[in-house]
């Protein structure tokens, strides 16, 4: 995505429905990994198999520049591994453990809102105008009826959703110091340190809490090193690629709030692959996040 002079209405839209693509995708990514999950897989194997399928391919059109230009920037590649990677896809999985694939897609939505937020009090070129404040809050709201939705008929569990909102927080911290990066390095050196760190702050995890379980008989199940493979190669190498190139192009706020629409796919791929309920009520609340959205996005 190289965009000069008038092109940059045209570069804006192509970054615009890339960013769109990378959602639906990853709105059914939690469909992918309850899968996982139902067929014996925990959260953190889950993560360390993606991530190290997408790691090592990237070093195939990667930079070979091993570290950053100074310790500190360094230092923001480890933190985004964390955010971006163990720390956001752990307490996320584990989520997929308690709680449905609708709650938490539409919980882990709940990022746009909270960046907004956080991003208004470090970048001045990020903050909101009343428009897009009214209508990241009326996203908020449509998000709202659809949890409380989920309290009678989908099944609300409290540390299944808490674990969600955690993920959301995380990729907040990611999303605002990907912005203060992205203007210094390139996007595959940024992904292939966020899949490094991510990886490499696993090991601890492994070490004192949960050893990773390589279990033959699961791994060479069809279902699951399908699904494995499809999120190591789609839903993170090729997905976290375009975003964080998008997020240069957009800006983090736009870009975050796009997550608004996750929601409509999330549930989608939940009704069509796990038969999990969806009632009008959902419906109209995912509808009035799109409404949200589309006054959120615009800065006129």
């Amino acid at each position: 995505m190289r965009f000069k002079g008038n092109r940059i209405i045209t570069g804006e839209a192509a970054a615009f429905v890339a960013a769109l693509l990378v959602i639906i995708i990853w709105g059914e990514t939690f469909v992918s990994s309850k899968v996982l999950l139902d067929n014996g897989m925990r959260p953190a194997d889950i993560f360390f198999y993606r991530f190290l399928l997408a790691y090592i391919c990237i070093w195939f059109f990667s930079p070979k520049k091993l570290f950053a230009d100074s310790w500190k920037d360094e230092a923001r590649m480890f933190l985004l591994g964390i955010f971006g990677g163990s720390m956001y896809f752990l307490t996320e999985n584990t989520a997929l453990s308690y709680s449905t694939a609708s709650n938490v897609g539409i919980l882990v939505s709940s990022a746009p809102l909270i960046t907004a937020i956080a991003a208004a009090f470090f970048y001045k070129d990020e903050r909101m105008n009343s428009r897009q404040v009214g209508g990241s809050l009326l996203a908020f709201v449509g998000m709202v009826m659809v949890v409380l939705n989920g309290k009678f008929i989908l099944h609300l569990n409290t540390l299944g959703d808490s674990l969600a909102l955690a993920a959301a927080i995380c990729w907040t911290f990611y999303s605002l110091i990907l912005k203060g990066t992205s203007e210094r390095y390139s996007t595959v050196f940024i992904t292939r340190k966020v899949f490094f760190y991510g990886l490499v702050t696993m090991i601890p995890y492994f070490l004192f809490i949960s050893p990773l379980n390589p279990d033959p008989a699961i791994l060479s199940h069809p279902q699951v090193y399908g699904n494995l493979i499809y999120l190591g190669l789609v839903a993170s190498l090729i997905c976290f690629l375009v975003w964080n190139k998008v997020v240069t192009v957009l800006g983090t706020v736009r870009t975050m709030n796009l997550i608004y629409t996750q929601p409509f796919f999330t549930m989608l791929f939940s009704y069509l692959i796990l038969s999990e309920r969806i009632t009008w009520m959902a419906i109209a609340g995912a509808l009035l996040i799109s409404i949200g959205m589309f006054f959120a996005e615009r800065k006129r």
